[in-house]
């Protein structure tokens, strides 16, 4: 089994990384059977996307904070431990956003897209889906659009539901809805197609965001599952990520 390791900047993770490479040597991404990134959630989102062209699958190891998306770490018996690991398949969220002078940027998100304010003004928004205006007017600090594997992330923290892996289903949530102020959001089949148009925002500017991509000055966004695109994670069977999922929805 050729493995490649890639780790974030950090003493631990780097330390980690030339441990792992004299024990069990070490080749290129371009080169391996698997990739294995030593660092935190943010580093694995870094990794799927480098590897996003490759479809290589991925075992992480979590030397971060958190460490959602990750197996924990332990240096020993490695290729036994990838071997019987158990694969999940995530597909990403497309995001085309059109800003006020008219470019247009691309971007995947495996976790969320989101729309903020720029300023201290509130954001307004319109959203539609499917080609249908589900809310005509939404002033907010924004509003996202979540994956199974994202609604325990940002989505969670801004009171959005967690979505089982599986389900076939995208979370709409606002932050901080001021008008409508009792609006919660919405679960929207994953076929679902978004479309956030920012209104008056040149006097109230808007950003986009697909995970760590960032346009600025948007007046468009349009979101949607990519099925052409998919991630390929690997999980020991005693740190399932459905199974985690499932356990946070019993967190008090």
């Amino acid at each position: 089994m050729r493995l490649a390791f890639v780790a974030a900047d950090t003493v631990e993770a780097q330390g980690a990384r030339e441990t792992l490479a004299r024990r069990y040597g070490a080749c290129a991404p371009e080169n391996a059977d698997v990739v294995v990134p030593l660092g935190g959630d943010g580093f694995m989102l870094e990794t799927m996307h480098a590897c996003q062209s490759s479809g290589l699958p991925i075992y992480g190891m979590n030397l971060g904070t958190v460490g959602f998306l990750l197996n924990a770490y332990r240096p020993d018996d490695l290729p036994e431990r990838i071997a019987t690991a158990q694969k999940v398949t995530l597909y990403p969220l497309r995001m085309r956003a059109e800003r006020q002078n008219g470019e247009v940027s691309h971007a995947l998100a495996i976790n969320e897209v989101s729309v903020f304010r720029e300023t201290r003004q509130a954001a307004n928004l319109a959203i539609a889906v499917d080609g249908v205006c589900r809310m005509p007017e939404l002033v907010c600090d924004g509003v996202l659009v979540a994956t199974a594997a994202g609604s325990t992330a940002y989505n969670l923290s801004a009171h959005g539901p967690i979505i089982p892996l599986g389900a076939g289903i995208l979370a709409l949530t606002p932050v901080s809805a001021f008008r409508p102020r009792r609006w919660r959001g919405a679960l929207l089949d994953s076929r679902s197609r978004f479309a956030i148009d920012v209104l008056n925002g040149r006097k109230r500017p808007v950003s986009a965001v697909a995970d760590s991509t960032e346009i600025r000055d948007v007046r468009r966004v349009e979101v949607q599952e990519d099925r052409s695109v998919r991630f390929t994670l690997l999980f020991d069977p005693q740190h399932n990520l459905e199974e985690r999922i499932l356990k946070e929805q019993f967190i008090p």
